[in-house]
């Protein structure tokens, strides 16, 4: 393309104009709010469909995995947060509010019906039943083997090896095996008093007052005591553990279903409303675009002037323009 100097002095004095004009920070901040002003007022069906959103979403949440170095990230940011020095000085008092901690034991104190039925789900779980078995066993060995009085006074431990012969004898069988059958056969009634018990143990009022007697154990421990409950050095392997568990579940037929799901589910009650009020949902206002994001944007633009970016981008279209035979026949050139 050959060059002329008519064009290449309009050119260049465009990109002048153009690089005095952005140095200016009120420029930067006029523009910016000048686009917020327009973008505001469009509802979001004008610019978004729901398919889009629920593709780009698909596409960048589902669909990619995540790259080895943010696993490592987020390994090192939690290991980070666990062994600052300021942990040692900081109360877990000082980090959680009272009113907060004393709300959610009222909450979790009164839902006595969901209390009742997961009490109940795991009394009459065969593995509780089993442990109950094997606990009373060997609470009743334990005894006859071990028993203060049994040791303390004479006679009585030769008396108790006595009866546990005597049982086994008229039983035909060990008292382990004795005990055992019946507790099988009364494992029923076990577990229906095991649910009696741990209801009344844990019935609102104390629930309650066993929340706010922890509350009030921990609540002047230093956060550092948290390094004694989670393995630092093995966070790499627990955070890989948990990103396992996600990159299955990101390929999964539900996973995909939920996303486009929710997807629709909110696009169909915000489609009608304006960006101005989604993003005042995400506490973006114009205060925000004008002083906050301001002060963001107007070092970075003035960078792009600085550094010949703007100027080299722009003279790239203004030469197509220029050149453009539309454009030398109205040049005469």
């Amino acid at each position: 393309m050959q060059k002329h100097p008519m064009i290449e002095q309009l050119i260049d004095a465009q990109l002048d104009f153009l690089e005095q004009t952005f140095a200016q920070a009120d420029t930067i901040q006029t523009e910016f709010h000048e686009f917020y002003l327009w973008f505001r007022k469009h509802p979001l069906q004008e610019l978004w469909s729901c398919e889009l959103i629920s593709q780009l979403l698909q596409k960048q949440i589902l669909a990619t995995a995540a790259t080895t170095f943010l696993v490592e990230q987020i390994a090192e940011h939690i290991r980070f947060a666990l062994v600052h020095p300021a942990n040692d000085q900081t109360k877990i008092a000082d980090v959680i509010p009272v009113l907060t901690v004393d709300k959610i034991a009222q909450y979790v104190s009164s839902k006595s019906g969901h209390r009742q039925r997961l009490i109940k789900t795991v009394v009459n779980n065969p593995a509780f039943s089993a442990m109950i078995t094997q606990l009373i066993q060997h609470s009743i060995q334990d005894y006859l083997d071990n028993s203060v009085i049994a040791k303390s006074v004479p006679g009585v431990s030769r008396f108790m090896k006595m009866g546990k012969s005597v049982l086994e004898n008229v039983t035909d069988s060990s008292l382990d095996d004795t005990v055992a059958r019946y507790l099988q056969k009364n494992i029923l009634k076990l577990s229906q008093m095991s649910e009696h018990v741990l209801n009344q143990h844990f019935d609102d009022e104390k629930l309650y007052h066993f929340q706010a007697n922890l509350w009030h154990k921990v609540k002047e421990m230093p956060l550092s005591v948290l390094k004694n409950y989670i393995e630092t050095q093995d966070l790499p392997h627990t955070v890989g553990l948990a990103h396992e568990i996600w990159d299955h579940l990101r390929q999964t037929e539900y996973m995909q279903q939920q996303i486009h799901d929710r997807v629709y589910t909110w696009y169909i009650r915000n489609q009608t409303h304006t960006f101005d009020q989604l993003l005042r949902d995400l506490n973006i206002d114009e205060a925000l675009i004008q002083h906050e994001l301001n002060e963001l944007l107007v070092p970075l633009i003035q960078q792009m002037v600085s550094q010949q970016h703007l100027s080299t981008r722009a003279r790239k279209y203004l030469e197509q323009f220029y050149y453009r035979e539309e454009t030398l026949k109205i040049l005469n050139v």
